[in-house]
């Protein structure tokens, strides 16, 4: 990365000097975020890139984000804060770095989430921590992943850390670190990603300084406040300008992860007065019997990122935009659960989260942003087993999360395969897969006539068909949508649901429930899942004819449906006027 050209921060008053200097600092996380990723040796974190950088004040106000993983947000927010309840600034050493995860013990989101903290010291004190968090693909547990969607307490959910110093004054204990790696069915990725996240910090914190070397430490630190000054008053400038009032909306989830659990609701209420939000989930399902439970800074990562990318999507992330903000969720109930709640599966509760505040916006935002819904889940697919290529040994945990449909927008038809809301990674490429692990990719593609249709079609979800070429597989699958579709908008159909099948096109074929945990799988046994589709927005009577003709053409909406859905006479004009654009 080239030297940091000094902008004046001085300045940064100047909504351009101000800008400038909110671009240096998220160029800082931008290339701690690109060394994670290019350091790591997981394919959860080198190719899925489901990992977050952020910089924090000596405060513990977070001052920078990259643009990876929206909920990590909470990740990062947490365990600085434990951080500083555990150690204060006083105690800490230069080249310490401290280590964490657990939901209750240090405000993490899930256990697999492994966050490092660092301190940055400059004129003999902290002033600014370096954080990351990388998921990791196992953290032991009786089941291989950590993920398993029916784990009643955390104990089931693999190893706790506490806030521990991983480094002292710049010496890595490597105790610990053997530790945390040993409690793992993948000891090597543990301690080679581990130590990737310590290496990455520490490069964050030489960019900060060379920051404060071009302007001086308390110019900076001005320019900081200032930074997050005008964030929280351009956010209650946007927030100001909607009417007062209550507004109301709902998502509904398959169950509460546990097999024959009925259908849950997910309630938000935002009540706007002045220039504040109160985000109210009462009304919201009792804490989950399974591992949908929401921690408190997951919540509160999901809030935020909902306020931003509706109000504002351009907005800095930083702590700033937190004062304007406030949420309510009572003890007890799936969005802030009593101890010893399973949460390994969260993601897929705060998409629904998210997917009810914007409900409940769409009451009150300009229409331009109102949309459909989307497929509001994160379908999971992991394979785990031995290793049996030559020179390999130990046990193999392939994870991916997938993509599904994303809700039509006004004027627009909604994205295909595409991660929503709170989740942002990127999938695992066929041929990484094929070389790492003992699995074949059958099929990967779009799913027909999955998007809800509409003036403005839902997006097509996605189908990933993977088998085993080895004995002694385990497959956990887990998601949402398999029983609740994503709704339409002003008369747009629903999206399509979700399905998970073993052995599909075969005499053994049989569908899976939709919480499947280590499910053994022989050599060619196969597994498919099909995410959910997102819904249509408007009328479908009024959709295009060009739209309509296109959509048959490629094979995105079958004859049957375009039929059904758009009328049988409609759809024969369309096609029997279509013209190739090209």
């Amino acid at each position: 990365m080239p030297d940091i050209a000094p902008a004046s921060p001085a300045a940064a008053a100047d909504p351009v000097a101000m800008e400038v200097f909110a671009n240096r600092l998220l160029s800082i996380t931008e290339e701690m975020g690109h060394i994670l990723i290019r350091a790591s040796f997981s394919t959860n974190i080198k190719e899925r890139k489901d990992c977050s950088v952020g910089m924090f004040d000596a405060g513990g106000r977070c001052i920078a984000q990259a643009a990876h993983m929206p909920l990590h947000l909470g990740s990062l927010l947490g365990a600085v804060r434990s951080v500083l309840e555990h150690t204060p600034a006083s105690a800490m050493r230069p080249g310490d770095a401290f280590i964490c995860n657990d939901v209750f013990l240090a405000r993490g989101t899930h256990q697999p989430d492994i966050t490092i903290v660092t301190p940055v010291f400059c004129d003999g004190r902290v002033a600014f921590f370096a954080v990351n968090t990388g998921h990791h693909s196992d953290v032991g547990g009786p089941y291989p992943g950590s993920m398993s969607q029916t784990a009643r307490s955390i104990f089931e959910e693999g190893l706790r850390i506490p806030v521990m110093r991983i480094c002292r004054e710049g010496v890595l204990d490597e105790d610990l670190l053997a530790m945390i790696a040993h409690n793992s069915r993948e000891p090597v990725e543990r301690t080679l990603d581990l130590r990737a996240q310590v290496a990455v910090n520490i490069r964050g914190g030489e960019l900060m300084l060379r920051l404060v070397a071009a302007d001086g430490l308390a110019p900076v630190e001005r320019a900081i406040a200032d930074l997050l000054a005008y964030t929280t008053r351009r956010l209650r400038a946007r927030i100001a300008a909607l009417p007062d009032g209550d507004y109301a909306g709902e998502r509904w989830m398959d169950s509460d992860g546990l097999p024959g659990g009925d259908p849950i609701r997910l309630c938000a209420t935002v009540r706007k007065r002045g220039e504040d939000l109160l985000l109210d989930f009462a009304g919201s399902a009792p804490q989950a019997r399974g591992a949908m439970n929401v921690a408190g800074v997951a919540l509160e990562a999901t809030c935020y990122y909902a306020v931003k990318a509706l109000l504002d999507p351009d907005l800095p992330a930083n702590s700033g935009l937190f004062e304007a903000v406030r949420i309510s969720a009572p003890e007890g109930s799936i969005l802030n659960p009593r101890f010893p709640a399973a949460t390994a599966v969260r993601a897929i509760t705060c998409n629904r989260a998210a997917g009810a505040i914007f409900d409940a916006m769409s009451q009150v935002v300009t229409p331009e942003r109102n949309m459909a819904g989307s497929h509001d889940s994160v379908p999971l697919l992991l394979v785990s087993g031995q290793r049996r290529a030559a020179g390999s040994t130990g046990t193999y945990v392939y994870l991916e999360t997938l993509a599904g449909g994303i809700g039509a927008r006004r004027g627009a038809d909604g994205a295909d395969a595409t991660q929503v809301h709170t989740v942002n990674s990127s999938n695992l490429p066929a041929e990484a897969l094929e070389i790492e692990y003992p699995l074949l990719v059958e099929d990967y593609a779009l799913v027909p006539d999955s998007g809800g249709a509409g003036r403005w079609r839902g997006g097509l979800s996605l189908a990933r068909q993977i088998s085993s070429r080895v004995d002694g597989s385990l497959i956990t699958a887990r998601g949402e949508g398999y029983v609740t579709a994503a709704p339409g908008f002003e008369g747009g159909h629903a999206g399509g649901l979700a399905r998970l099948r073993h052995n599909p096109g075969t005499p053994a074929e049989k569908p899976l429930p939709t919480a499947t945990t280590a499910l053994p799988m022989a050599a060619g046994d196969a597994v498919r899942i099909e995410t959910p589709g997102g819904g249509g927005f408007g009328d479908p009577a009024l959709r295009a004819p060009e739209a309509i003709a296109a959509d048959i053409l490629d094979g995105k909406v079958t004859r049957g449906a375009a039929d059904r859905d758009y009328g049988i006479s409609a759809v024969a004009a369309a096609l029997a006027n279509w013209k190739d654009p090209a």
